[in-house]
């Protein structure tokens, strides 16, 4: 096949006739390099190769149109657009501080043969890796159209090592299964995961993005997308005999998948490739291929950590709901209280008490409002009144109180699925958060979807998302999704919607099967791609914390505080209940002082499904925290210090697991000894079998008594 290179900077050049027959056009940047060309019948193909190597074979690209048209074939190169970007900007919050923005950009204008539609496809080659998306310019022949598939391929090289979940309209939280491509089957995971509430999946062979794999030769790919607004999220079909992937669209009740009116366009693909495994966890191409904040001011967006009465909900110690049922009521026809509602004043205010002794910035409750009585599986449009506070709840002392401690409230809106109704109320509820005090809220969308027949996942749904962020941000209010979309980015242009679920959290330990030990160290490659999530770390109390039988968490209690480094989040929870945390309190320390909000992050080392160990540098700070995660097997971390300051000394306080400790037979032995290190330190981490180590290390202001490390 014979290619021809066209490199052009910042103007269009018409391609003649003949150059139309066997175009390409190339585009590269460091290891990684883009062709695009079109085939004899005009349907668009690109190929990714990174050092050479082919990462994504030619694959075809294109949309399909509800009138039984494609656009996807008979087209012809009027032009092509190219430009160099390197850019910084700062984010409101994040793992670093400044992110660069440095790819080589390449627009391909495409005409239709015989109907002259328009599209164009535009290419951002980064040094790790390649994003691309569809755009319909505005024309007389396309004006209001609706896509009924995409025909975008990712025609992989070879049969990878594959760390998967099924591709679920409704959920995202699946166990994760680790197999080469060939034997993806998702229908036995479905069977078995009836710890998950809502299951739809209709393709045995689909898979969830953000997908990772690893080659026989030792690449790491990761295939995901970006910026995700008016459009519906993509999962991807496997050919298991050909190891290709196409894009999967959700569909909405119609079977539609997204209705679009030119000018417009769609979400970003993006593949991220490297040799390392910890450069797929430090890309930025995702955030870089969201646009810039929409909110202009954003002094009132902070990071921070929570308590919260949750937990004692999800290990049966208390309920959520005042009453049994709605229709529970006594002679004065109130609601009958059950006994067990953890929403209570004295309760909340316990709560904030240890929030406020140990400088936790936040409360979080659950249950506190009416609707809890029949909330879930009825598929009931409405069910929950987002100002209406139980009796036993009192939202104005319970304010009062928590601002006299100088402690923030944070809202919950459970929705049970009726995004409808939310979209009713949401005025009327974050008024009722402004005159209460609340700065933030977690949302919650368990159950189907209403409208009837929608999904967690298709169009409608990802925009009501985004509209709760900008209905939140109007009223300087932020967010913390849960049951959502799994995130593409969406951060930086709202950085208000801080934090999400989508994704298998630390409760399942409570009320599921549980997660295995290797569950945390494949979610940072995978559901953690696209953003932060609220996974709920620091669950210290390993056994017996619930009546049911059998269950315990799947970490010690050192690999819970090393995921508070691993696994990022500007709105942190401390998880377990404050009785708990008062028999740990050597460890808790940890907790309260580990930030979450950072300057800058470096992956030491990571192996997806194996270990990971990430070193971050505070905020404003020259205070450093470590967090290092093993799999089932035990393991020793190598961490070198030369990211410190070479002309200072630092106190490292190190959490590590006992001699002794194991997550299944001894998982809350553990021991804490500080040590003078510096920048010629290489500290020696032991982690039990599924254990950890946390470490957070500060400027020494005296080194009197404190052992040198060895």
């Amino acid at each position: 096949m014979k290619y021809i290179y066209i490199f052009l900077l910042g103007f269009i050049i018409p391609l003649g006739l003949a150059a139309q027959e066997k175009p390409a056009v190339s585009a590269g940047m460091n290891k990684v390099k883009l062709d695009f060309r079109l085939d004899a019948q005009g349907h668009p193909e690109y190929a990714v190769y990174y050092d050479q190597k082919p990462i994504i074979k030619p694959s075809r690209l294109g949309v399909k149109l509800l009138d039984n048209t494609g656009l996807d074939h008979g087209f012809v190169i009027t032009g092509t657009e190219k430009k160099s970007i390197d850019e910084q900007w700062n984010p409101v919050w994040g793992e670093v501080k400044t992110i660069r923005n440095h790819y080589e950009q390449v627009i391909v204008h495409l005409k239709q043969n015989g109907q002259g539609r328009l599209m164009d496809i535009v290419f951002r080659v980064f040094e790790d890796g390649v994003g691309f998306r569809y755009v319909f310019p505005k024309q007389p022949d396309l004006k209001n159209f609706i896509v009924t598939d995409e025909v975008t391929e990712f025609a992989l090289a070879g049969n990878h090592k594959t760390f998967w979940i099924p591709g679920d309209y409704d959920s995202n939280e699946y166990p994760y299964t680790t197999s080469a491509i060939s034997e993806i089957n998702n229908q036995p995971i479905v069977a078995s995961s009836d710890d998950i509430a809502v299951k739809t999946v209709p393709d045995k062979y689909a898979v969830q993005t953000p997908l990772m794999m690893k080659t026989a030769d030792g690449l790491y790919i990761n295939i995901h997308e970006a910026a995700l607004v008016n459009y519906t999220s993509m999962q991807l079909h496997v050919d298991i005999a050909t190891y290709k992937l196409t894009a999967s669209l959700v569909p909405d009740a119609l079977g539609n998948k997204a209705y679009m009116s030119a000018p417009c366009y769609t979400p970003w693909r993006t593949i991220i490739v490297s040799n390392k495994a910890a450069d797929i966890l430090e890309s930025k191409i995702i955030l870089n291929l969201n646009d810039p904040s929409k909110i202009t001011n954003t002094s009132w967006i902070k990071p921070m950590k929570f308590v919260g009465v949750w937990w004692e909900m999800q290990t049966g110690k208390a309920t959520w709901n005042y009453a049994n049922r709605a229709d529970t009521v006594g002679a004065d026809g109130q609601l009958i209280p059950n006994k067990t509602h953890g929403a209570n004043t004295a309760n909340v205010k316990r709560y904030i008490d240890f929030a406020a002794k140990n400088g936790i910035q936040a409360v979080l409750v659950e249950g506190w409002n009416y609707g809890w009585e029949e909330w879930f599986g009825a598929w009931k449009e409405y069910v929950f009144d987002f100002v209406k506070p139980y009796p036993d709840f009192d939202v104005a002392a319970i304010t009062s109180y928590a601002s006299s401690k100088g402690v923030k409230m944070i809202m919950h809106n459970e929705t049970s699925g009726s995004a409808s109704d939310y979209e009713r109320q949401m005025d009327t509820a974050f008024r009722f958060m402004n005159k209460y005090g609340y700065t933030s809220v977690k949302t919650g969308y368990v159950g189907k979807i209403i409208p009837r027949g929608e999904h967690h996942d298709g169009e409608w749904m990802v925009n009501h998302y985004v509209r709760a962020a900008q209905k939140a941000a109007d009223y300087h209010v932020m967010i913390d999704a849960h049951e959502p979309v799994r995130p593409t980015g969406l951060q930086r242009t709202y950085p208000n919607w801080m934090a999400s679920e989508a994704g298998r959290g630390n409760e399942y330990n409570a009320f599921g099967h549980g997660n295995k030990p290797e569950h945390e160290t494949i979610m940072p490659f995978t559901r953690f791609m696209g953003g932060p999530m609220d996974y709920t770390p620091g669950i210290l109390k390993i056994t017996d914390y619930t009546s049911l039988p059998d269950k315990q968490i799947h970490t010690t209690l050192v690999k819970q505080l090393a995921l508070y480094v691993v696994l990022y989040s500007p709105l942190q929870m401390a998880a377990d209940l404050p009785e708990n945390y008062e028999k740990y309190l050597d460890a808790f320390q940890f907790i309260k002082d580990v930030p979450v909000d950072w300057d800058d992050t470096k992956v030491i080392e990571a192996e997806p499904g194996n270990y990971i160990t990430t070193a971050r540098k505070e905020k404003g700070s020259e205070n450093w925290f470590i967090g290092a995660i093993t799999n089932e097997n035990n393991r020793n971390a190598s961490v070198p210090l030369n990211f410190l300051d070479k002309k200072a000394k630092y106190i490292a306080t190190i959490y590590a697991d006992a001699a002794n400790a194991d997550w299944k037979t001894n998982p809350e032995a553990y021991k804490i000894n500080s040590y003078l290190v510096d920048a010629n330190t290489t500290l020696n981490l032991k982690l039990a079998k599924g254990g950890g180590a946390a470490v957070s290390i500060k400027q020494a202001s005296s080194t009197k008594g404190i052992p040198i490390y060895k």
